[in-house]
């Protein structure tokens, strides 16, 4: 059995499913490119042995990561660049792109897989006639061959409109979020269309502080037509199942209607007094009113039954199923998404191997395929009967500006029931492949019909001005035929029925008067579901973003999920109104709107993608030179004095969030967290004692919630994790949690990620099944391997360690925090670390060790270690500040690059020092990589940097290329002679536009010679 499953496992691999594509000889065949394993795996058992499927992970060009990447000045030329973890993919491609006699480009149908598709044609530079294009809704045998026998070019619209997405974005985000560095913090950044929806939910949350509650009564009586006696007694006996009830949960449901029932009673509700609407606004009127009616005769003044259909619901959109799989299967909006991309892209299906089970995921559509609806339709009438099926298929319309090319979220194989593939998918799999399959075949049944009965009862009350007339409603109804209910299987809710024999006219006695007080109550916080409901209704986003959206908006720490409901942080509320403030049109709802219009206008309309981002991009920047000087930091008083010198105390943003701090700083540097609602929270001591020194320890905030401190902070670092109220909690070591996946049902393993632990299935990748940490314990970090290193820190001369951080290992200063130094570690350093595990040839002024003495080669000494020898030189290592070294650097150079050197970095205004790239030397930030800002050098300035760097001189300015009589094969430009590591070529002089090459031919190369 196991020889038989590695066989299966290494075929998986022949067919293009391993992570990395890895080359094989595609001489004669048919190249085609997918974007994921699972995909490839599918894909591959339709086609035959012409065909070589490989994946290329996604995207493998993006925006350059650290610059810019936009030329604004020339018509928003974006320059791409390879993705760093997908060279190892693109090589392996461009070989087998090389061999293979076509290209077939089968990415997913929508704007980003044509964008990904077109990133492909450009990367492997293939000329356009060896290139198709396929696309198809879902991944089936028939679907796949009737793609590739129809292969067509790629739709440009379709990428310019992503291209157009992409570089608005990257222009909001790369000018807007500086400003917010320096007004509130580094590290924030601002989305285009993410501000927009964390806006929705500030001003959700804001509208619930607003909020006054209203006080109403309703009054409720339950009748019975079988006379005083058995009224009094049903009376005594629903008190007395009431007051047996759980106090808590209270009486379910079923269990009142049954006693209903079982004793001949209705509720009614009153719904008129004295002549008009009931509806009162104190205790005493309601009192009143309800002692009346104690003493009220009832009788039935009208009954009128009437039947009413419930039509089914259409099948699923992207946002209408992210919707139904939150409320009811409790799945996040990513979770929902990466489980529909596995159910599209291929399940192992027992023999049948690798089968897409659903269509496409990402749409707006609500098109169904004729050939699906013939397939559903017979499946009812053979499953579940005639009566089951609609004379006519049920027809469905989706929202204006829905591409209805594309069809909506449906099983691919109707009679491929849930329960058929029980034993194939996992848990979440299952789930979600059962919701859609159900709304698919429900969407095509007939409707559920209703008997619905409401009865009218009046009430005639004496009183000393005479009669007082109430009038009372009840309803009830009754399932007279299931329809689509038969498939979807809703669990409806209990519904009571009328006695028996209640006939118009007939009296009616009161077992019970029953006022309760209600309160109005404030818009609902949004859930996952509902705020991707707002963002549909709004347009703003695009179906294949919303879960995207939501996570990035958590991520920056902007809104909180609790209890399932969004709350906006204090720091997404500042950065909201700050940049509502200064970009009061571009951050707005119906603007963000009109611009997804725009872009949905370039691919459907061919509306010119340089033209829409001129438009935005005009009145954008003008805004933009403005809000530099309007934004201010924010800061807002509060009510509250200052305990340590009686001045007021302000509302100040910091990395842990909102905080209070003085008005009299830096005279006075008292500070106090706060909670949620902006109440000073009081470091308050507590019963422990510090794990390092034995101190109290005192109630504290941070970036990731409360914590305990020791008293003795800064000269002591000791935490420990506590509760919301302060109570320690139990720390316990990672592996002595033992619970299984939610999910899976494989073991979990505690994990940790942004200052939080969790508990991870230890299948992940496979599974990304999590659980929170069980309550009352803390599991123990692990301590980061900390290497000494005998360097001392050039700011303090404490020793100097090396310590390991997402981005890898760097030295840093054991004086932290009051010394926060740090440093990226030499090449040689690190080679030091690899071979000994300390740095044993370090010198204590901080030199670097000579690799060359453990016998190594000696690495040839490029530009930017130049660089980083002039930076161990500079005033800075000799414990000056950075701004006085930097001073002292400037004026030793003197001349242009001098008075360069003095105006700082352009973005943080801190010191710059002289660096070299491939492109030649440059001033750059000395905060980098916290701060990436540069300096240009040209003229006078340029020369002296050549020099300062040792570089030699700029060589002289190449001849052009020359122009010959042969034209351009793809796009009839005259080609030139050019010179690469190979020798001379013929390229294209359309370059870059077109990057179309062949050989030099001989009678050239004689002519280029003489």
């Amino acid at each position: 059995m196991a020889k038989k499953a590695k066989r299966k496992t290494a075929a998986r691999r022949s067919a293009g499913g391993a992570r990395g594509p890895g080359a094989v000889d595609a001489r004669g065949k048919t190249l085609v490119i997918v974007e994921s394993p699972a995909k490839a795996r599918t894909i591959n058992r339709y086609l035959g042995d012409d065909y070589v499927v490989r994946a290329s992970m996604g995207h493998v060009r993006d925006l350059p990561q650290r610059d810019f990447g936009v030329d604004l000045e020339h018509d928003f030329a974006p320059t791409y660049v390879p993705l760093q973890n997908r060279r190892n993919v693109l090589g392996p491609l461009s070989k087998m792109a090389a061999q293979a006699d076509r290209i077939m480009l089968a990415t997913d149908l929508d704007r980003e897989g044509e964008a990904i598709a077109w990133h492909l044609a450009e990367a492997l530079n293939v000329p356009d006639d060896r290139i198709g294009r396929v696309i198809f809704n879902q991944i089936t045998k028939a679907a796949i061959q009737e793609a590739f026998r129809d292969p067509h070019a790629i739709d440009m619209d379709k990428v310019n409109a992503q291209q157009a997405r992409r570089i608005l974005d990257r222009i909001v985000g790369y000018q807007v979020s500086p400003l917010l560095w320096r007004k509130v913090r580094r590290g924030l950044s601002a989305g285009r269309v993410q501000t927009v929806a964390v806006r929705i939910i500030v001003e959700r949350e804001r509208e619930i502080r607003a909020f006054v509650a209203e006080e109403y009564w309703r009054i409720g009586v339950e009748l019975t037509p079988d006379g005083a006696d058995a009224a009094a007694r049903a009376g005594e006996a629903l008190k007395a199942l009431l007051a047996s009830a759980d106090p808590e949960k209270g009486l379910s449901k079923q269990a009142l209607f049954d006693f209903y029932a079982a004793n001949h009673l209705v509720r009614c509700e009153l719904v008129e007094w004295a002549g008009e609407k009931f509806r009162p606004d104190n205790q005493a009127f309601a009192h009143d009113a309800a002692a009346a009616l104690g003493q009220a005769t009832y009788a039935v003044a009208g009954l009128k039954t009437s039947e009413r259909q419930d039509k089914p619901a259409g099948p699923f959109t992207t946002a209408a199923l992210q919707q139904a799989a939150a409320n009811q299967l409790g799945f996040r909006t990513s979770q929902t998404m990466r489980i529909a991309q596995q159910l599209y892209e291929g399940v192992e299906i027992g023999e049948s191997g690798p089968t897409g089970l659903i269509t496409y995921m990402r749409t707006d559509s609500m098109n169904l395929a004729p050939e699906a609806v013939a397939a559903a339709r017979e499946f009812i009438g053979g499953r579940f009967g005639a009566a089951y099926l609609p004379d006519q298929p049920q027809r469905y319309t989706a929202s204006a500006g829905a591409q209805e090319a594309h069809e909506a979220v449906r099983p691919t194989d109707v009679t491929r029931t849930p329960q058929d593939l029980r034993g194939y998918l996992d848990e979440q799999q299952f789930k979600l492949y059962d919701l859609i399959w159900r709304r698919f075949v429900a969407c095509q049944m007939a409707p559920a019909r209703w008997q619905t009965v409401t009865m009218d009862v009046r009430a005639e009350c004496p009183g000393d001005a005479g009669s007082r007339v109430g009038m009372l409603r009840a309803s009830a109804r009754k399932l007279l035929f299931d329809g689509h209910l038969a498939v979807t299987e809703r669990r409806d809710t209990p519904e009571p029925m009328l006695p028996e024999g209640v006939a118009e006219g007939a009296a009616m006695f009161a077992a019970r008067v029953d006022p309760t007080q209600h309160f109005t109550e404030p818009p609902p916080r949004y859930s996952e579901a509902t705020l991707v409901k707002a963002m549909e209704a709004e347009g703003i986003g695009r179906p294949s973003t919303y879960a995207s959206i939501i996570d990035t908006i958590q991520s920056r720490h902007y809104v909180e999920l609790r209890d399932r409901r969004f709350h906006p942080t204090a720091l997404g509320e500042v950065v909201t109104d700050m940049l509502i403030a200064a970009f009061p049109t571009i951050f707005d709802v119906e603007f963000t709107r009109f611009m997804e219009s725009e872009l949905d206008k370039i691919e459907e309309a061919h509306l010119d993608w340089v033209h829409v981002l001129r438009e935005f991009y005009e009145p954008f920047s003008e805004r933009l030179a403005e809000a530099g000087d309007k934004m201010v930091k924010p800061v807002e008083e509060s009510p509250y004095p200052c305990p340590k010198c009686g001045g007021k105390l302000m509302y100040r943003i910091g990395r842990a969030g909102r905080f209070l701090g003085c008005a009299n700083y830096p005279q006075c540097d008292h500070t106090a967290d706060v909670n949620d609602a902006g109440e000073p929270i009081e470091r308050k001591e507590v019963d422990a004692k510090c794990p390092e020194c034995g101190s109290a320890m005192l109630l504290r905030r941070g970036r990731t919630g409360v914590f305990l401190g020791c008293t003795r902070y800064p000269e002591c670092n000791g935490t420990l994790p506590c509760a919301d109220d302060g109570t320690p909690l139990k720390l316990v070591e990672p592996d002595e949690i033992e619970m299984s996946c939610p999910d899976c049902g494989s073991p979990m393993q505690a994990k940790f990620a942004r200052g939080r632990s969790f508990m991870g299935c230890s299948r992940y990748p496979d599974c990304k099944g999590t659980a929170p940490i069980p309550e009352g314990l803390a599991v123990k970090r692990p301590k980061a391997k900390v290497i000494e290193t005998g360097i001392a820190c050039e700011k303090c001369q404490r020793p100097m360690v090396v310590r390991t951080g997402r981005k890898g290992m760097f030295l840093a200063c054991t004086g932290f925090p009051r010394c926060r130094n740090t440093r990226n570690l030499t090449k040689a350093e690190r080679a030091s670390i690899e071979t000994t595990g300390y740095l044993e040839a370090a010198e204590p002024n901080g030199a670097s060790p000579d690799p060359s003495a453990d016998g190594k080669k000696t690495a040839k000494r490029s530009t930017k270690k130049k660089a980083s020898k002039a930076k161990a030189e500079s005033p800075a290592a000799a414990g000056q500040g950075p701004d006085a070294a930097a001073a002292a650097e400037a004026d030793a150079v003197g001349g242009e690059l001098g008075e360069l050197m003095k105006q700082g970095c352009p973005q943080c205004h801190g010191p710059v020092q002289l660096r070299s790239s491939r492109f030649g030397p440059f001033l750059g930030c000395r905060n980098y990589p916290t701060c990436k800002g540069i300096l240009k050098v040209k003229g006078d300035a340029l020369k002296q940097a050549r020099v300062q760097l040792g570089l030699p001189e700029k060589p002289a300015k190449k001849e052009p290329p020359k122009v010959t009589d042969v034209s351009c094969s793809k796009c009839g430009k005259p080609m030139v002679i050019r010179s690469g590591l190979s020798g001379k070529f013929l390229g294209c002089s359309g370059y870059p536009s077109c990057r179309n090459t062949a050989p030099l031919p001989v009678e050239l190369t004689r002519a280029d010679e003489k």
